[in-house]
């Protein structure tokens, strides 16, 4: 079974990612993926993006990366998480 690597980043890595981090960790638990969810600021998404399978981001991306990025508002804003839980799950099956 493939092991994913998803990079949850925010501006300062502290409070916005913690969020989405046990956000992204709880669905991925619940739907089986087995994958390793790594807390990260913006900045430092250039130095670990090797090896990494996603981006789900609170903030916008200071570049394009060549790995799928999600912006993941919809966990901040509670407006629209199914649908980015969805995308989510899409990006890594």
């Amino acid at each position: 079974m493939k092991k994913y690597t998803i990079l949850v980043a925010c501006g300062a890595g502290i409070a916005t990612s913690t969020v989405v981090c046990e956000r992204v960790e709880n669905l991925l638990k619940n739907n089986g993926v087995n994958a390793e969810v790594v807390q990260c600021k913006i900045a430092e998404v250039a130095s670990r993006k090797e090896g990494a399978d996603l981006i789900v981001s609170t903030t916008i991306l200071p570049t394009t990366y060549n790995i799928p990025a999600l912006t993941a508002t919809a966990y901040i804003t509670g407006i629209g998480m199914e649908a980015l839980d969805q995308k989510i799950l899409d990006h890594l099956k």
